[in-house]
């Protein structure tokens, strides 16, 4: 019988395959930039092939792992600043519900540093990121990376990308003496919605942010505070205006003023916490904390608890400079109209932030812009021609009705930043159930109130139920209907996005479900094996070191799965989540096969006397579980790729030809009895 670490012994003889192998997506470069005689630009370039993409610096916590650059400073060397990237392109991930920036084709990371010595010539740095494509994704990596001070451009002023003095390294071979292995966080791979080029994509999310605060701007129309000033502002220009011409020509003006306050409103909130911080913030604990209260506080003042107003006073001065008259007056005017409808509309600018700041760089002005053009057209356009006034629907109950819709959605909604923030501080306070239960109850209370058999302050008498009003509340009756099998394991795919995963849940299977399919059930945990757990939500009976695994399946005399997986590869949950449930295959996994899952991005620090040279880039240590049976995947199996899945006898030799992500269900269920019936042959 070998032991895993002999097949390292075994690398001279296999290490030639393998490198024709093993994928290595990305090459790297570096080059330098002269800004002054102390400062420089340290200009990393990432090339990546068609089809894989690599993440951004900054990553939400318990998402893929982040790209990560470290400088060897000293006494020589002062880094400014952070490592600065490109916009990119950010998707929302329904694995990991939260958005995801990830880079395509290339990628660019730029260093200003300050040499405090200016004898000195190479600068060294090192790396660490990770890749991912549809189908897979690669084990954590970090590349040592060298800058050439002696042949760095000069420029002046900012610094500017170009590719003279470039000093390009292939970092191809594994056994290079510039490549190095790394660790990192989770790893993870987003969905890609299409293979267009970055910058496609990247105007892809802003049209998207800027329709997004189109529709708030429209929705905001009909509330109370906005929707009755229509009328006001006709008359305001009306009067002002000697002819039509000069009628039309003034709504433009004040339209334009509206949108242009609106967007100095965004272009602030840039300029004041910066493009970068704002994506910060919105993976934080604290900004989904500040958040969840915020629209907390807004949705019970537009459930008719309260008015939230700005101070009297500056409505006041704005509306007495409003009586000017000419573009002053008409400027003011707006102003005044932004102020006024400030409750009503408040909460709808707050919701285009929070939302646009997850983008980062302009999304908060192009989402503004988006808000302020819906809200202005309607005022311009009934302003240039009031006969069209006639056709509007008059104030009334109904637009109260409309606010209090608007609270119930906003509460509902402040409940995803509170989860957000309980899984990144693993609390289990707001588990999967807790959250569905707390939307059932809104949701439900909100068709009670369509049915009129709830009344909250400013209702207006309800003498009948209008049509619109009875299937609006027949369709959110429905939808709260539609969410209570949530609490027994259904995945709810409408609101995939919102609640917590399934296995971030009081149980796996929901409320008073203990289902197992046989094996080990939960009940059983005092009775497992040294070194086993069951694997949620399917109770299956795993290990997640090798050793241990294979000295049980010798014991219990059963083949086994070895699963190389990463904690947050998507593809690896896509096939538990999916393939693995299957009547059939759940059985085998249980009950056919001793199930060893290596996590390829572990980051726990192996023990003292396990620490190991790597075998694949001799001078660098193997000092974490990943790197561990990342390289016994890298030289055994001749591959790096997650997830993949080999099913190997007692004497530790293939039963089959080891296969990858495998979506089709039948397909792994042959291949899973394929191997069982080779090994029942032995």
């Amino acid at each position: 019988m070998r032991n895993i670490f002999l097949y390292f012994l075994l690398v001279s003889l296999t290490l030639t395959v393998a490198k024709a192998q093993v994928l290595d997506p990305v090459k790297w470069s570096t080059s330098v930039e002269k800004i002054s005689e102390t400062e420089y630009d340290l200009i990393a370039k990432a090339k990546i092939d068609r089809g894989w993409h690599l993440y951004s610096q900054d990553v939400p916590e318990n998402g893929p792992i982040p790209t990560t650059f470290i400088y060897e400073t000293g006494k020589d060397v002062e880094v400014i600043g952070n490592t600065i990237e490109e916009e990119g392109r950010t998707v929302d991930d329904p694995v990991f519900n939260m958005h995801i920036k990830f880079f395509e084709d290339a990628a660019e990371f730029r260093q200003r540093i300050s040499l405090l010595n200016k004898e000195l010539s190479i600068v060294k740095g090192e790396v660490e990121f990770m890749v991912c494509d549809d189908m897979r994704c690669l084990p954590p990596a970090y590349i040592d990376l060298e800058f050439d001070l002696t042949k760095a451009r000069s420029v002046t002023g900012s610094a500017v990308s170009g590719s003279d003095g470039s000093n390009a390294i292939d970092f191809q071979d594994p056994n290079s003496k510039d490549a190095s292995l790394v660790t990192s966080d989770d790893v993870g791979k987003a969905k890609v919605i299409s293979n267009k080029s970055e910058q496609d994509s990247d105007n892809m999310g802003l049209w998207t942010i800027f329709i997004l605060g189109m529709g708030a701007g429209l929705i905001a129309l009909f509330t109370p505070c906005v929707f009755p000033l229509i009328p006001m502002t006709v008359s305001f220009f009306t009067k002002q205006s000697q002819n039509k011409a000069q009628g039309i020509k003034n709504a433009i003006i004040y339209g334009i003023c509206i949108i242009v306050i609106y967007v100095i409103l965004g272009t602030g909130v840039v300029a004041i916490f910066g493009a970068s911080a704002i994506n910060e913030f919105s993976t934080s604990v604290t900004f989904n904390l500040l958040f969840f209260l915020i629209l907390v506080i807004f949705a019970v003042s537009f459930l008719g608890a309260f008015e939230i107003m700005l101070p009297q006073s500056w409505a006041n001065k704005i509306d007495s400079k409003a009586d000017r008259g000419g573009y002053t007056g008409i400027f003011f005017m707006a102003l005044a109209l932004a102020i006024v409808s400030f409750s009503c509309t408040g909460p709808f600018v707050g919701n285009i932030i929070v939302l646009s700041a997850t983008s980062g760089g302009i999304a908060p002005m192009i989402g503004m812009l988006g808000f302020s053009l819906a809200l202005a057209l309607p005022f311009g356009l009934f302003a240039a021609f009031p006969g069209w006034l006639n056709s509007l629907p008059k104030s009334g109950g109904w637009l109260n009705t409309v606010k209090v819709v608007l609270g119930f959605l906003e509460l509902a909604f402040a409940f995803k930043f509170l989860s957000q923030a309980d899984l990144v501080l693993q609390l289990h306070f707001l588990e999967r159930e807790v959250f569905i239960a707390i939307w059932i109850a809104i949701f439900g209370a909100l068709a009670f109130y369509l049915f009129g058999k709830i009344k909250l302050p400013h209702d207006s008498p309800l003498t009948h139920i209008s049509v619109g009003r009875l299937s609006l509340g027949l369709l959110v009756l429905s939808f709260t209907i539609y969410m209570i099998p949530g609490l027994w394991g259904a995945p709810l795919n409408l609101i995939s996005a919102f609640p917590p995963p399934l296995d971030y849940s009081e149980s796996p299977y929901g409320v008073g479900n203990s289902k197992t399919g046989g094996g080990f059930t939960s009940n059983e945990t005092e009775e497992l094996p040294e070194g086993a757990h069951l694997l949620a939500p399917h109770q299956i009976l795993a290990f997640n070191d090798y050793d241990k695994g294979l000295a049980y399946a010798k014991e219990v005399g059963k083949p086994i799965m070895l699963d190389f997986t990463g904690w947050a590869c998507v593809n690896c949950r896509k096939m538990e989540q999916n393939v693995w449930p299957n009547d059939q295959v759940l059985n085998m996994l249980k009950n056919e096969v001793v199930l060893i899952s290596l996590y390829v991005d572990d980051k726990r620090k192996l023990e003292d006397d396990e620490v190991m040279e790597s075998k694949l880039r001799p001078g660098k240590q193997l000092k974490y579980i990943g790197q561990k049976w990342s390289e016994f995947q890298t030289i055994r199996y001749k591959t790096n790729t997650q997830p993949f899945y080999a099913l190997i006898g007692l004497d530790e030799e293939n039963l089959n030809e080891p296969v990858g992500y495998t979506p089709d269900t039948q397909e792994y269920l042959e291949w899973m009895k394929e191997g069982v019936g080779a090994f029942e042959k032995e």
